[in-house]
């Protein structure tokens, strides 16, 4: 696993807690000031770790590169 490998695995890790804090918040409610950003943020950071996790596994952007 080399530097190109852990940059691929840093930018679905960050695509995923955007995703999964997206998705957090277009559950909530509509008004900024009434939005959980703690439960948001947690959901989206769990959601990155899963994907660093599972990236052990394999890239498969990076496989295809090889």
């Amino acid at each position: 696993m080399d530097v190109k490998y852990w940059k691929a695995v840093g930018i679905r890790a960050v695509r995923t807690f955007a995703q999964g804090m997206l998705g957090a918040l277009g559950t909530t409610a509509v008004g900024v000031t009434e939005i959980d950003w703690v439960g948001a943020a947690s959901i989206g950071a769990t959601a990155a770790i899963l994907s660093v996790l599972m990236a052990l596994g394999g890239l498969p952007e990076s496989e295809e590169e090889a």
